[in-house]
């Protein structure tokens, strides 16, 4: 069975885990962390070499601050207690997202977890942090348009193999498969170039239910489908 290379996740329905149950949404995302941390092991051992996870995006900071507060606190948490698994699982940790608008504090846990876990190579788990796609493609445009205007570049080198290492996620393989839990059918300004031939996957699960099974589900779902690339 085909194996995708790089698997991205939009995780979805943690409010909704938790209202279902009348609870704060804050036990939904708490559950939602120990999902990621669940998903996380279970990519590894699946061969899985990349597993993004859309964590906080460019607009969720419209949410209510408190909400915002309890998200950041519950990564602050999951890097200080889940660092040391992942290094010893040989889980490379990697961020795309302006991260480093976050607080400074946690600014320095990310960095020294990226920096433990370099020389890691069994599974790179991308989290992806403020990131926001529209807000990437921005910045790359910006670039090369200042590149050009400065002599620095020909508008006729411009391809996609340079747009690629001049996005977040330079030096990994595309996404094969994209996973959106809680029945929602959206990319929600997420990895709009990366995602071009991705296949597709909207379950219903909401995300906090989400596991190593639906993980393996998933993947046999991807080795049943035929990719063309736009061939035939």
């Amino acid at each position: 069975m085909a194996v995708p290379r790089h698997v991205a996740i939009i995780m979805d329905g943690n409010g909704r885990w938790a209202k279902k149950r009348m609870l704060p949404r804050i036990a939904g995302h708490r559950k939602g962390i120990e999902a990621a941390r669940n998903v996380t092991r279970a990519a590894g051992d699946l061969g899985i070499e990349v597993l993004t996870l859309y964590a906080f995006s460019t607009e969720n900071w419209r949410r209510p601050a408190e909400e915002v507060s309890d998200l950041m606190g519950l990564l602050r948490h999951f890097i200080q207690t889940d660092i040391e698994e992942l290094a010893q699982n040989g889980v490379r940790l990697r961020i795309i997202g302006n991260y480093k608008a976050l607080a400074p504090d946690l600014v320095a846990l990310i960095d020294d977890a990226i920096e433990r876990t370099a020389q890691n190579s069994r599974t790179t788990l991308v989290i992806a942090l403020n990131y926001g796609s529209q807000a990437e493609l921005v910045s790359v445009m910006r670039d090369v348009a200042q590149r050009a205007r400065d002599g620095k570049l020909d508008p006729a080198a411009i391809d996609e193999a340079m747009i690629d290492n001049l996005l977040d996620t330079h030096g990994l393989p595309p996404p094969d498969l994209l996973i959106r839990t809680s029945g929602e059918q959206r990319l929600s300004n997420f990895m709009l170039w990366q995602l071009a031939y991705a296949e597709l996957l909207f379950v219903d699960t909401l995300w906090p239910d989400f596991g190593a099974q639906s993980l393996a589900d998933a993947v046999a779902d991807y080795g049943a489908r035929e990719r063309r690339f736009g061939g035939l």
